[in-house]
């Protein structure tokens, strides 16, 4: 275990670290030749200009004006004052969301047992409240956006009459005939995208090797045709991407016609719009058909938000496909204690000379001794989690969510196992992942318990360290922006011919919900397991949280630019999961009273996972509705006031191309004219023959009428 020594010079390291990160920032972030980097997002709203037009060369790229150096820490008060309405307004809600999942772990810190119970519980019911009013609010006064309007239809079933977009139609006229508007079925695009994105790539070199012939005309550059450019006979290189760029364009339009022509290149999906938002919202929160696994109506993302890439996977393919990735991602979680536990292994005193005893005399010295054991196992354990979220984005992708949204839900929920698993109860427990499922299994419950509780005390130095390398310099580095701030000026030097050039060199990024909501309920667990057990380790959290809320708050007013806008949806996976980590602490509290002799006491502690537990459900039942559907009370309210105030909006014109996949923006794949209401005739045209009474299929009411 970690000395008192060893902690300082922790300490003092991740201290030098995030102060060095935060006075670098500081400092470039004032160079006009590095202010689209830590500002883009000023740019990319257009309020924000270019501070290098103006002035000599020097001044273009240093700031010479001493007095702001002065200020130079000003971002910080920046960063908090602007008020919550505004920055909602500013960076949208999820935004908002997420930055007062740091202000609940600021407040969730402060008392013990059943005080620290009420109090955890308390913060969460407001908070969940807040949300669900904002996310309201918001919905409310939001502007009109397609999804608004639009839900998606899955697992259309087949029609041997009609395609999937003259069954669609039919369906919705039939069934939804006073507020369907049209749709846009869905085309398994995704080879033609690669080939739109191959060719992206290669006209991104083609405009390299071109302004780089510019800046030296007298010499022609070359390429390699090989692999990345790595081997192969030598060419030059203007001509070799304009002839393979011409040979993509030949092969995207042959794949463009085939798309347009071949039946089975339509899923059996598709966007479907209304004519009013109380239609859509009756459409997605409704069952279409008797038969509960057809016709499935869900809210349409934003367009934005769309994953294309899923939307052509077959519905049943889909079960497979999760129950797959459900069996992976166990896998994942307990072999992957096996190398950690021995990168573990590595990262201390014995282990280190075990392996290379020539480091002995080196290893014994008192500062090398206490850097090893108070930094060493917390930086390992970092840099072995790197690959991990890329891992379960990709089995994310794999299961087939339809959105970015759900996606980044899905990975987080991934990655708040594995964090709960291999991170704390690994570090906490020795061995392996199986001895410690082998124990789970044999063991009674209460031995198990007293296993682990015994073991919680002895690794609050470990947590200690570990908060300072990942909460405090970890979260110091993500001011700075180093790769980002890297990247653009390479960009800028040797790709940048134009303003929107510069403009697409910029890098502003974007909350990473997948990776940093997990690791805040890393610290949340922390501090709730260690409030009662070890409160020295407390200031180390609340540190962290209100460094973090500073931070993340001043790069999403000045930086990040949001991929997608799902109105704070991921809040009720917070609350669970903050839930989870109390009932965790409070047995684990009763796992080291047990060891402790006090039998009585561990009685008494029995209620609050219970009462924690119908907390939960008690905020399940007032809440989750908030961010699951949409109360047709608000859509009708809110389609009201806008057939007051734009009695002339072409909504059809308006939804034409929001839900046409991107690489037929432009008109290159039209679907079939939408079926007018007929307000004069009951009937639907249709292609169909006239046995309507047939098996295949859209069920017996959909065909009264037709």
């Amino acid at each position: 275990m970690a000395s008192l020594q060893d902690i300082g010079m922790s300490a003092a390291i991740n201290i030098l670290s995030a102060l060095s990160f935060l006075v670098a920032f500081a400092l470039l972030r004032l160079q006009p030749i590095n202010d689209r980097v830590y500002f883009p997002k000023w740019y990319l709203k257009g309020i924000r200009g270019s501070p290098t037009k103006s002035g000599g060369l020097v001044k273009n790229v240093v700031n010479l004006d001493l007095k702001t150096y002065i200020k130079f820490l000003n971002w910080m008060p920046a960063a908090l004052n602007m008020p919550e309405p505004e920055l909602t307004e500013h960076a949208g809600l999820d935004s908002t969301a997420f930055m007062r999942i740091y202000l609940l772990g600021f407040w969730a810190h402060l008392l013990m047992s059943y005080v620290f119970s009420y109090w955890t519980c308390y913060v969460l019911y407001y908070e969940y409240k807040t949300i669900a009013s904002l996310r309201l609010r918001y919905l409310a006064s939001e502007n009109r956006r397609p999804d608004q309007f639009t839900v998606l239809v899955k697992n259309v079933p087949p029609d041997p009459d009609e395609s999937v977009s003259e069954h669609v139609e039919h369906f919705f006229c039939v069934n939804h005939p006073d507020h369907y508007l049209m749709h846009h079925v869905v085309y398994n695009a995704n080879n033609l995208a690669k080939l739109v994105a191959k060719k992206k790539s290669l006209q991104n070199w083609l405009v390299y090797y071109q302004n780089k012939h510019e800046r030296h005309p007298t010499k022609k550059p070359t390429t390699k045709t090989g692999l990345w450019g790595l081997w192969g006979s030598r060419v030059d290189a203007v001509g070799y991407y304009t002839a393979e760029i011409s040979k993509l364009n030949q092969e995207e339009n042959a794949e463009r016609e085939r798309v347009a022509s071949d039946p089975t290149a339509t899923v059996p999906a598709a966007f479907v719009s209304f004519k009013t938002r109380w239609g859509a919202a009756v459409c997605a929160q409704t069952q279409q058909s008797s038969n509960p696994t057809i016709w499935l109506t869900e809210w349409a993302p934003q367009p934005r938000d769309v994953f294309w890439d899923n939307l052509a996977i077959p519905y049943v393919e889909l079960s497979v496909r999760r129950l797959l990735m459900a069996i992976c991602l166990f896998l994942l979680t307990f072999f992957f204690m096996i190398p950690i536990a021995f990168v573990q292994s590595l990262a201390n005193i014995e282990g280190i000379m075990k392996v290379l005893p020539f480091l002995k005399p080196l290893i014994e010295k008192k500062v090398v001794k206490s850097v090893i054991q108070g930094f060493l196992p917390g930086i390992v354990l970092k840099i072995f989690l790197i690959l991990l979220p890329t891992i379960l984005m990709t089995m994310s992708r794999i299961e087939g969510f339809t959105s970015l949204s759900s996606l980044e839900r899905r990975s987080a929920e991934k990655y708040h196992l594995f964090i709960l698993v291999n991170v704390f109860l690994g570090s906490i427990v020795t061995g392996t992942a199986f001895q410690q499922l082998e124990k789970f299994i044999n063991e009674p419950s209460t031995e198990f318990t007293k296993t682990i509780g015994v073991s919680i005390p002895m690794k609050a130095t470990f947590f200690m360290t570990y908060v300072m390398v990942d909460g405090w310099a970890g979260v110091a580095a993500e001011i700075l922006r180093l790769v980002p701030l890297v990247m653009f000026h390479l960009k800028n030097t040797f790709l940048v011919k134009t303003e929107e050039d510069r403009e697409q060199a910029m890098d502003p990024g974007c909350l990473d919900f997948a990776t940093s909501e997990p690791r805040i309920q890393l610290y949340f667990l922390i501090g709730l397991v260690y409030s009662v057990i070890t409160p020295v380790l407390l200031p180390f959290i609340v540190v962290f949280f209100a460094f973090s809320y500073m931070v993340f708050r001043h790069q999403i007013i000045n930086v990040y630019d949001q991929k997608y806008e799902s109105a704070a949806a991921f809040w009720p996976q917070v609350h669970k999961r903050v839930i989870t980590g109390l009932i965790i602490s409070q047995l684990l509290l009763m796992g080291l009273f047990s060891t402790k002799g006090v039998a009585k006491s561990t009685l008494l502690l029995i209620a609050q996972p219970i009462m924690t537990f119908w907390f939960h459900r008690l905020c399940k039942g007032r809440f989750e509705t908030a961010f699951m559907k949409l109360p047709l009370q608000e859509a009708m309210v809110k389609d009201t006031l806008e057939k007051a105030t734009e009695p002339n909006l072409n909504l059809r014109a308006y939804l034409k191309d929001a839900y046409v996949h991107p690489v037929f923006k432009g008109g290159e794949l039209e679907r079939p004219v939408a079926i007018d209401e007929e307000e004069n005739s009951p009937l639907v045209a249709t292609k169909r023959n006239s046995y309507r009474s047939s098996r295949h299929d859209s069920d017996a009411s959909s065909e009264v009428g037709v």
